[in-house]
């Protein structure tokens, strides 16, 4: 459930299991897409279904595991049947400085503006271009999600939340690690000559990897960027996990070392028999 691992192109940036790593048990829904393509929720959770359907005919148990809550979320509870939006309307909405459309959906749906941040340039433009498309706010239509298979499956949640330091020293740690083949991974991409607004080329690492190939950043500068965009990702996500899925879900809050594995997969076997 990784909106960045779906792409062939960035198993380093990623952290994609390694081709080693891959063979100990069939993986799906990583880097299964080209990076010329745009990833939705919607695209992804459809996918998933798919997935599923094939791990059930074959008799294998399914584990999803990844960051991307929003992935989970949909593929859980569904999504909302917004219609195709006005294509001049979201023109002219993504073309406005994330301030001044905040500014106008401080107007047209002020509860969303309250909810959002005012840097958040993609969740603003969103909630704007639905409410001028539709004339109802993206909350009305989220009142009405279909296709959510939550109900359909038994789940055995767990959600990992290892000590902040502890997490954001091995970010720093694995940025490192991967720097050299990053850049290699970069390369490539911008040898492609793709759109800089698709998912692929704004995934953390790497704009920061693209800016020193560029001359625009020391080797030093876009390492330390991309640790801190790393960082700060791994904060909202933490956030987000620990407190937008239901509270009865099981969390892990121990350092994710060696010793808890054993406890960890107890703990799983234990739910999957309850």
């Amino acid at each position: 459930m990784d909106a960045s691992q779906v792409y062939r192109d960035l198993r380093v940036l990623s952290a994609r299991p390694s081709e080693a790593d891959e063979a100990k048990a069939p993986h799906r829904l990583f880097g299964y897409l080209d990076g010329a393509e745009s990833c939705s929720a919607a695209r992804w959770a459809e996918d998933a279904k798919t997935a599923l359907a094939e791990c059930a005919a074959e008799g294998r148990l399914p584990i999803f595991v990844g960051g991307t809550g929003l992935y989970m979320r949909t593929l859980l509870e569904g999504i909302a049947p917004v219609p195709e939006i006005d294509a001049q309307i979201r023109a002219h909405v993504r073309a406005l400085a994330v301030r001044e459309a905040y500014a106008a959906l401080s107007q047209e749906d002020p509860a969303a503006a309250a909810r959002l941040s005012p840097n958040d340039t993609t969740r603003v433009a969103r909630a704007l271009e639905v409410v001028r498309s539709t004339g109802r706010t993206l909350a009305d239509w989220q009142q009405d999600k279909e296709g959510g298979i939550g109900d359909q499956i038994q789940l055995i949640p767990l959600i990992l939340l290892p000590p902040r330091d502890w997490l954001y020293a091995r970010c720093d740690t694995r940025f490192v690690q991967m720097m050299d083949a990053g850049l290699d991974e970069v390369a490539a991409l911008l040898a492609r000559g793709l759109d800089a607004d698709l998912p692929v080329m704004r995934a953390i690492g790497v704009p920061e990897l693209a800016d020193h190939l560029a001359g625009h950043l020391s080797r030093d500068a876009a390492l330390a960027a991309a640790q801190m965009a790393t960082r700060n990702y791994a904060k909202r996500q933490f956030t987000w996990f620990r407190n937008q899925p239901p509270p009865q879900w099981p969390r892990i809050t121990n350092q994710l070392d060696v010793a808890i594995i054993d406890e960890l997969a107890i703990l799983l076997r234990d739910q999957a028999l309850t």
